[in-house]
Order: structure tokens, then C-alpha cells, then sequence
């Protein structure tokens, strides 16, 4: 790396301006308060934003409280000034009405910081689901040299000798209360053992899917993914990516000279290998459109659905994130897929090498965990595309489909991978809890349970609330899953076999707004189908004829400007009006005196 290669940083247009020595003195003299000095500011080193997620409002990732000391530690030894500044907080937990609406809010604060302040590289710390794509798109939008350092998962959570990951076991120990095999205090229990220590979902949730889906992309260092958050590794990971991001300063490593087609298609394969969040549709497909990459809806089915299942790691498999690190983590997963053929290599990364230099040597270390690509967990486990008459776009996550579940709807001879169901629509959430269990619906094994209003606009923000689970009564006979579908979102901690993320939303004309309890609903995976078997002309009377269904009113400025402004789930619910804004910080802001 040379140090003397004459770049001149944009900081330098707020701190070393020869025509404007007024505003010089004016930008710099507010930094002098607290210790820092103009030789500092005006020495023509990088300035180095850390974009701090973290806080106590954000217990996934107020692990980079701490982490934020050795990336100091490591811009600084690498010549470079480094700058830590709060980012909008997000907590998938607890955030009310929806974590969703989050994301988009915090995209709009960093794109206006990392363009508005005298930043010329940032370290995006991760963790909770959104913060990852919220960085990412903020990045591309900017367009700055950015590297992604994730706080990493929990601990393994460990329940009377059993394997408890976080998320996964809520919504099976759900079921269990249900069919009365637990009580309500060994439900608590077991939800707090598997959040034994700081860090993010311990599970292949959306957390630990999207931060491998950064690693994928080539803007995390080789490793960095699935480091739990209290092993050694995570502090030297952070020494080491505040090293790095001064490199990419000198050498204007920017996301726009990393993202490509071809790194999205990556990570829609590390996403199907590993048994990934659902809901990295939504967020990969915002990350691409902000970096301006064409990604379509069917690069899902195209490029990724016949990859297998290699990951045994919970919700789709056994094991939690401990022993995913110890196998080799995301570079194995990347390392198999190149072996087989079904890796970009090619791609860059910001280590200014590509993704095949940077997994040489990363073969798995065991089998249990990581499986061969020849001999995985499941065939074809990636994500199918479905349309029809009661959406233009659904997505559905094939390696959760349970054997029983397949042997159930999937196995009738001579319609294999077809079925019909007799719909049960629920208006929100609070219909379904309300209405789940009145015997009047006579819901059995032969229904879909549809959740509509649960989409961007109709919720608002969209909401994880597809994985409804049977009736109490059908849990007691044994049968734990009843096919789902909805305009909304799944936990990427849930293991059902839902159809999600529906496009359009009820919300917003959709299919599911016409759609009514006792309709037959025909589902056919082989050719990506799901339509209502209702006549067209009873379809068009509906339209014309039935209220649309109930959408709340907005609570708050933000709720109704992001109604106003966000799209629909399959085109990653983006705000619209900001997918023009492109390399802004080419040019710089006007003085502000």
C-alpha cells in the first residue's frame, strides 16, 4: 500500500481548501474540543468513518461498542484519522409496528452523513438483520470506499443437553405449548437459554444470513461472517478490517468497483447453500438496485433453486453458528461452490483480490456441518419463484419442507409437487391470533392459512407474520404445519414452508384483496404456479363489488412518508425516489456559510 500515492481524500475540500480559508477555519475549529488537532485533520490522510450500530437499544449489535476500539486501533495503525458516529437504531425484536420500516430510515440518515461530513472511507458495522443492507445501500449510494465488519452471532444456546438457536426455537416450542407438551415458564426458558452471550441470532436467521451474504458480495474480509461475537477472532477481525479500509482509501476501492451481477449471483447461491433467510430477497434485491446491478425476481429459481442444501445449521438443519465458524464459516460455503463449478471467482472484493484468490485453501474442516456438494443435507433446497392470478411474484424457501410435509401435500402419485388447499384468510395479525382456533373455520389438513395487510404499505413496513401455525386442536393430532401464504414476511429463524413476500400487497390491489375463506387455492412447484381456482368473470364481480380489505391508518410522519415512497417487497421495498441517487460523493456539498 502506498501511502504517497498523491490521492487527494475529499476531506481535504473541508479542511485544506486554499480558496476558502474561512470555512477551513470554520470546519475545523469545533473538532479541536475534544482533542483531536489540525495537523491531524489537514495532513491529507483519509479520514475513516465508523458507522456505530451499536447501543443499548441494539443488543444484536452492541457488541461494537467494544469492536469499535480495535478499529480505531487498526485505522490508525494503517495512517488513517478514524471518526465514530450513531447510526439509526435497529432491534428486529422489539421494534413496533416492524423493524422493516427501519431500514429504509437508516439507508436516508448514512447516505446523508457519509455525503454531507468530511468522510473519505467507512467501516459499516452489522448484525441485526437490516443494519446490513441499510449500510450497504448507503455505501452504493454514496459511493466511498466501505468494507462490512459484522458483529458476529451468539453463542450456542444450550437447553437441558439440547441445542436451543435463537428465533428457531420460539416458534417450535410455540407448537409445543400448543399441543400442551410444555408450560408458558418453560416456553421463558427456553427462549432466554438461547441468547446465552452478546451477539446477534446464533441461527442461519436473516442476521447471520445477510452478514454472510456481505461476505459473499466480496465487502467483508475472507472469514469475518459467522466469528461468534465474544471468540477472539471478532476484536482481531475488527483490528484487521480498520487496517483494510485505509488500503481501499488509497486505492479508491469503491462499492461500485466490487458489486456486480455476477457478486449478486453469488450470494443468491451462498443464500440457497447455507438455507438462508427468506428474507434476503427482499434486502439483496434493494442492495442491487441502489448499486444500479440488474437482478430480477427469476435469477432465484434461474440460478439458484437447484443448488443443494450443504449447511446443517438451524432452522434448516441441526447445528448453531459455533460450529458453523469452526468448519470454515462462509469460505467453505464458497469454497464448495467453486469447486462445483457454481462460483463467480472472478468477482472483486475488498481485498483487491478476487473471491477465488480469497478462498484458496478454505476446503471445509467437517463434514458434519459443512457437507460435500456431492452429498448434501437436500437436492434442489434453493428458493422457488411462484406466480399467478393472485400475485405477480411470490417466493418460497424449499429447504425447510419437511418430509412429513412433503409425504403430506407434495407425493400424491402422478401429482407430485402439486396440491390444492381450501383457503382460511386472515386480515393481519391480530385476526389470526383472534380467529385461529374458532372451531367455525373448520380448518384441518386440508387448508392454506393466507395472511394479507401484512405488506409494506398495509402493515405498515411488512411484517414477519406469514409462519402462522396450525390450530391447537390440529397440533394435538400431530400435524404441526399447514401450508402458508402471504403479502408479508417469515422470521429467518422460522422452518416453514410458506409462500412469502407477495407482490403485489393486498394493500395495493393484489390478488389476496379479492381472495375468500372456503376459495381453492392450486399450488403446482413444478411449474411455479399458485392461482385461486374462482372463474374470472366471479374475480372481475369481486373487484367491483367487495370493500377492500382494512388497512390502519399511519401513526407516525415516518409510517405515512414510507407508505408514500416505498415499493413492493419483490423489488426489495425500496425507496423509489432514491434509486436515482448514484456516486453522489463525486461531487462535493456546497459550503454551508
Amino acid at each position: 500500500m502506498d501511502h504517497r500515492a498523491g490521492r487527494r481524500f475529499r476531506s481535504r475540500e473541508w479542511f485544506a481548501d486554499p480558496q476558502r480559508s474561512d470555512m477551513t477555519a470554520l470546519y475545523l475549529e469545533r473538532f479541536m474540543n475534544y482533542g483531536l488537532t489540525p495537523e491531524e485533520l489537514r495532513s491529507g490522510r483519509p479520514i475513516v468513518g465508523i458507522a456505530q450500530t451499536g447501543s443499548d437499544l441494539s443488543p444484536c449489535n452492541r457488541i461494537h461498542l467494544e469492536l469499535a476500539r480495535r478499529v480505531r486501533d487498526g485505522i490508525r495503525d494503517a495512517g488513517g484519522v478514524p471518526i465514530e458516529f450513531p447510526v439509526h437504531p435497529i432491534f428486529e425484536n422489539c421494534r413496533r409496528p416492524s423493524a422493516a420500516l427501519d431500514r429504509n430510515l437508516a439507508y436516508l440518515g448514512l447516505v446523508e452523513i457519509l455525503y454531507g461530513y468530511p468522510i473519505d472511507a467507512v467501516v459499516l458495522t452489522t448484525g441485526c438483520d437490516k443494519t446490513t443492507p441499510a449500510g450497504i445501500m448507503a455505501a452504493s449510494t454514496v459511493d466511498i470506499p466501505a468494507i462490512v465488519l459484522s458483529g458476529g452471532p451468539m453463542l450456542d444456546g444450550w437447553h437441558d443437553g439440547e441445542l436451543v438457536g435463537s428465533g428457531t426455537v420460539i416458534w417450535r416450542s410455540r407448537r409445543q405449548l400448543a399441543a400442551g407438551e410444555i408450560d408458558e415458564e418453560e416456553f421463558m426458558q427456553r427462549a432466554c437459554s438461547s441468547a446465552p452471550s452478546a451477539g446477534h441470532c446464533n441461527t442461519m436467521g436473516t442476521a447471520s444470513t445477510m452478514n454472510a451474504v456481505a461476505e459473499a458480495l466480496g465487502l467483508s474480509l475472507p472469514g469475518c461472517a459467522a466469528i461468534p461475537a465474544p471468540y477472539r477472532e471478532r476484536g482481531q477481525m475488527a483490528y484487521e478490517t480498520g487496517r483494510r479500509i485505509v488500503g481501499m482509501a488509497f486505492e479508491d476501492l469503491r462499492p461500485s468497483r466490487i458489486l456486480s451481477r455476477e457478486s449478486f449471483l453469488n450470494a443468491l447461491s451462498i443464500v440457497s447453500v447455507a438455507g438462508g433467510s427468506s428474507n434476503a430477497q427482499v434486502h439483496i434485491m434493494a442492495m442491487a438496485r441502489h448499486a444500479g446491478v440488474e437482478l430480477r425476481p427469476e435469477d432465484w429459481t434461474e440460478h439458484a433453486y437447484d443448488l443443494p442444501l450443504l449447511l446443517n445449521m438451524q432452522p434448516a438443519g441441526k447445528f448453531l453458528g459455533e460450529r458453523f465458524f469452526r468448519a470454515g464459516g462462509v469460505s467453505a460455503l464458497m469454497w464448495e461452490l467453486q469447486q462445483a463449478g457454481r462460483l463467480h471467482g472472478g468477482c472483486a472484493s475488498v481485498t483487491g483480490k478476487t473471491v477465488a484468490q480469497n478462498i484458496e485453501g478454505r476446503a471445509p474442516t467437517d463434514r458434519d456441518v459443512i457437507r460435500p456438494f456431492d452429498a448434501p443435507l437436500m437436492q434442489k433446497a434453493g428458493f422457488l419463484v411462484l406466480s399467478g392470478n393472485l400475485f405477480d411474484f411470490g417466493i418460497m424457501k424449499t429447504s425447510v419442507i419437511s418430509q412429513r410435509f412433503r409425504e403430506r401435500y407434495l407425493s400424491r402419485p402422478g401429482h407430485e409437487g402439486v396440491f390444492e388447499a381450501r383457503a382460511v384468510v386472515f386480515d393481519g395479525a391480530d385476526d389470526y391470533h383472534a380467529r385461529i382456533n374458532d372451531p367455525a373455520l373448520e380448518i384441518d389438513e386440508g387448508c392454506i392459512l393466507v395472511m394479507r395487510g401484512a405488506g409494506p404499505i398495509g402493515w405498515p413496513g411488512s411484517a414477519e407474520v406469514v409462519n402462522m401455525q396450525p390450530p391447537d386442536a390440529l397440533i394435538q393430532r400431530g400435524i404441526v404445519a399447514l401450508p402458508t401464504l402471504g403479502d408479508g414476511r417469515q422470521s429467518g429463524t422460522a422452518d416453514s414452508p410458506s409462500i412469502l413476500n407477495v407482490s403485489p400487497e393486498s394493500a395495493a390491489g393484489g390478488g389476496l384483496s379479492w381472495l375468500q375463506t372456503g376459495d381453492v387455492i392450486r399450488i403446482d412447484l413444478n411449474a411455479g404456479r399458485c392461482d385461486a381456482l374462482v372463474p374470472v368473470d366471479e374475480i372481475e364481480r369481486r373487484k367491483r363489488e367487495l370493500p377492500t380489505p382494512p388497512v390502519p391508518p399511519s401513526q407516525s410522519p415516518w409510517e405515512e412518508m414510507y407508505r408514500s415512497h416505498t415499493g413492493q417487497l419483490v423489488d426489495g421495498a425500496t425507496l423509489d425516489m432514491a434509486l436515482k441517487y448514484r456516486r453522489i460523493a463525486e461531487r462535493t456539498p456546497r459550503h454551508n456559510h
